[in-house]
C-alpha cells in the first residue's frame, strides 16, 4: 500500500495543527509541537520526584526546543508543514524534510538530498558528540538521553553550552537520496542508533495508522470525519508501561492528564471492545493491579505510584465511581469471554464490599462519597456545604454494579451468589426510593447524613436512578420531565451539569454547569431501558451534534452554545471514546431501521 492511498490518512490530513494537537503516537512519551517558528518535543511524564506536583509537568519546559532546520549556511528555513496520523512534511526552500516515528521513543527525519542543517537545544547537562551525531544526558536521580544520528556526512557540529544545563546543537548534513536523521529521547541506558531505511519507516508508520481506522466500524458520512478523528485520540493517547503503569493504558488527555483515572478508563474500554480487546480488558487490569487489600481501587495510576489518598479539601480515601462491574459486563457482551469475568469477579466483590462497609455512616444501607475527588465530579456544588455527602448517583452506580455482579456470577457458573446480587440490586434501587425520593419535588435528593440535611443544589444526579430501570413509572415519568424541561436540564447541547435555572449554575466552570458527555452516555443507556427510545435517540443526536463542532474533542462544554470553556482539557479521551460509541449506535439503528423495510 502506498501510504497515502490510505482513505483514512487523507482523511485527517492537517487535522494534527501541532499548536495545540500534538504528533505522537501509540505508547510514546513524546509530543512534537510547532511553537511560533520552531519545533519542539515534550514528555508526556510527571516526574515528580523533580517537581513534587502531580500535574506541574503540564508548566515543565521541552526536553528539545528550538528545533530548526536550516540551509547549508545555517539559515534557519521557513517551513510549510502537511500534517497526517502517521507523518508530518516540513517543505522548505531546499526541499521536504519529513518526520516519523521509528518506535515509541524515536523520531525519524528524512532529509531532502544535498546540504541542509538542523538546530536544537536540549535541556540536559552533557553532551558527547561523535562522528555521527551525538548523545546528551540528563544525570542525577532522575535521567533522560537523546541520542542524535544521521546517515548522512556532517560537515558542520557546533555544540554551545549555557550555564542552564542547556545544550546547543547545530549540524549542518551532506545527505544522499536516502539521508535521514534520528532522534531517540529514552529514559534508558541503551540507545537506538540505528537508521532503518526511511521509505520503509515512513510506510511502516502508515501501515500502523492505516489498519487501526480499517479495523474500526463504519459509521454515517455526518460523522466519519470526528469519528476517525477520535480514533486517532484514542490510538494517540496511549501511553507504553512503566513502573506503576502496568499496562499499556488511554491517558484521559496526553497534553493535561498523565496517567490513568479510574472510572475514565472505563469509559476507554467501551471505545476499544471495538477495536482491540485485550486493550480494552487491561485498561480494567490495570487500576484492579493496584487493588488495596481492603479492596479499594485507586483514584488514578501513575509511572510513580497510585493516588488513594488525599488531603485537599479534606484528608481522606479518595477513589472514582463504581462502575468496574458494569463495564466488564459490556465487554462480556461482544466476545463472551467467560474465563474474563472469572479473572475480574472478586475483585469487583471486594471492591463492592468496600463501598458498604467503609462508606455508609448512618447504616441506611445507601453509601456516601466522603472525599469530592472520589465522586469523578470535583468541584460540584454538592460538595459546597463539606461531605459526607449521600449522593443518587453513587447509589446507582452500586446498583448497577451488583446487577452487573448476579450477570457474571450466573455466567460464571455461581448461581447461589447470582441470585444474592440481583436481589442486593433490587433491594439498592427500593432504598433510593425510601431514603431519598421527594414525591414533592419529583428528585431524588444528595444529603449530609451528619447532620441530616438535604443539598439543595439540582444536577443531573438528582435523575440517576432512572438509569437503574428499576422505578414505577410514576416516578420515571416525573425525572423524565425533569430532563426534558427547557428551563432545567434540556438545554441546546444537553445536560448541563447543574440546572440551568439553580442559583449555582455556572456554564463555564467545570463541574458546575457545563455539559460532560459521558453523563449524557448513562442517561441516554438510562432512557433506553426505560422505554424512552425516541427520548434517548434525541439525546444522542445531540450530544453527537455536540462533539461534532469543533475540530479538537474537548473535556467538557458550554451547555446553551457548544462552546469551549477556557479550562476544558483538549484530545479528550472518554469524550472521543462516547463519540465513537454514540455514532455506532446511531449507525445500528440505522441498519436496523433499513433491515425493517
Amino acid at each position: 500500500m502506498n501510504e497515502l492511498d490510505s482513505q483514512y490518512l487523507t482523511l485527517l490530513k492537517d487535522r494534527i495543527n501541532l499548536r495545540h494537537i500534538p504528533f505522537s503516537e501509540r505508547g510514546s512519551r513524546l509530543l512534537l509541537f510547532q511553537e511560533n517558528d520552531h519545533l519542539q518535543i515534550k514528555l508526556a511524564e510527571r516526574w515528580f520526584k523533580i517537581d513534587q506536583q502531580l500535574s506541574s509537568y503540564r508548566q515543565r519546559p521541552p526536553i528539545l526546543d528550538e528545533w530548526r532546520f536550516t540551509d547549508e549556511h545555517g539559515t534557519p528555513l521557513e517551513l510549510e508543514i502537511t500534517t497526517y496520523p502517521h507523518r508530518l512534511d516540513c517543505r522548505s526552500a531546499v526541499g521536504t524534510f519529513s518526520i516519523a516515528f521509528a518506535d515509541t521513543e524515536t523520531l525519524l527525519i528524512t532529509l531532502p538530498p544535498g546540504t541542509c542543517g538542523l538546530t536544537f537545544q536540549a535541556h540536559l547537562d552533557q553532551v558527547y558528540p561523535d562522528r555521527r551525531g551525538g548523545i546528551l544526558r540528563l544525570t542525577g536521580d532522575i535521567r533522560r538521553n537523546i541520542a542524535y544520528t544521521t546517515n548522512g556526512r556532517i560537515v558542520r557540529h557546533v555544540v554551545e553550552a549555557d550555564a542552564n544545563n542547556t545544550q546547543r546543537v547545530h549540524l549542518i548534513i551532506q545527505a544522499g537520496e536516502q539521508g535521514a536523521l534520528q532522534l531517540n529521547i529514552t529514559p534508558r541506558l541503551g540507545f537506538n542508533r540505528y537508521i532503518p531505511p526511511p521509505a520503509e519507516t515512513l510506510a511502516a508508520a502508515a501501515q500502523r495508522w492505516h489498519a487501526w481506522f480499517a479495523a474500526v466500524p463504519p459509521v454515517s458520512e455526518p460523522y466519519r470525519a470526528q469519528y476517525y478523528y477520535a480514533w486517532w485520540i484514542m490510538r494517540a493517547g496511549l501511553i507504553s508501561t512503566r513502573f506503576y503503569t502496568t499496562r499499556e493504558a488511554m491517558t484521559p488527555s496526553k497534553i493535561h492528564y498523565v496517567g490513568v483515572w479510574q472510572w475514565d478508563a472505563y469509559f476507554h474500554a467501551l471505545a476499544y471492545r471495538h477495536v482491540e480487546m485485550n486493550l480494552a480488558k487491561d485498561q480494567l487490569r490495570i487500576v484492579l493491579d493496584h487493588q488495596r487489600r481492603d479492596g479499594l481501587i485507586p483514584d488514578a495510576v501513575h509511572d510513580e505510584g497510585t493516588v488513594t489518598r488525599m488531603t485537599y479539601p479534606v484528608e481522606a480515601d479518595v477513589t472514582k465511581p463504581p462502575l468496574l462491574g458494569w463495564a466488564a459486563w459490556k465487554l462480556y457482551e461482544i466476545d463472551h469471554d467467560v474465563e474474563f469475568l472469572n479473572e475480574v469477579y472478586e475483585p469487583i466483590v471486594r471492591w463492592n464490599n468496600w463501598w458498604f462497609e467503609q462508606n455508609d455512616v448512618d447504616g441506611n444501607g445507601l453509601c456516601e462519597y466522603f472525599h469530592p475527588y472520589s465522586s469523578g465530579l470535583d468541584d460540584s456544588p454538592l460538595w459546597d456545604e463539606g461531605v459526607p455527602v449521600e449522593s443518587p448517583d453513587l447509589n446507582t452506580y452500586l446498583c448497577l454494579q451488583q446487577e452487573a455482579l448476579s450477570r457474571i456470577a450466573f455466567a460464571i457458573g455461581e448461581a447461589e451468589d447470582g441470585a444474592q446480587w440481583a436481589q442486593r440490586a433490587e433491594a439498592q434501587a427500593a432504598r433510593m426510593v425510601r431514603w431519598m425520593w421527594d414525591e414533592e419535588a419529583g428528585l431524588f435528593w444528595a444529603k449530609r447524613p451528619v447532620p441530616d440535611a438535604r443539598v439543595n443544589v439540582r444536577t443531573p444526579f438528582n435523575l440517576f436512578p432512572l438509569i437503574t430501570g428499576r422505578l414505577s413509572e410514576n416516578i420515571t415519568r416525573r425525572l423524565v420531565a425533569h430532563l426534558t424541561n427547557e428551563d432545567e436540564f434540556w438545554s441546546r447541547y444537553p445536560v448541563p451539569t447543574v440546572a440551568l435555572n439553580d442559583p449555582k449554575y455556572e456554564p463555564l466552570t467545570m463541574w458546575r454547569g457545563p455539559t460532560w458527555v459521558n453523563v449524557n452516555y448513562l442517561l441516554i443507556e438510562g432512557l433506553q431501558r426505560t422505554g424512552y427510545v425516541d427520548l434517548a435517540r434525541e439525546l444522542r443526536q445531540r450530544t453527537l451534534d455536540l462533539l461534532n463542532l469543533h475540530d479538537d474533542i474537548y473535556e467538557y462544554y458550554q451547555p446553551q452554545t457548544g462552546e469551549v470553556p477556557p479550562k476544558a482539557a483538549s484530545l479528550f479521551g472518554w469524550s472521543s471514546a462516547v463519540f465513537i460509541e454514540l455514532a455506532i449506535q446511531a449507525e445500528q439503528d440505522k441498519s436496523h431501521g433499513e433491515a425493517s423495510h
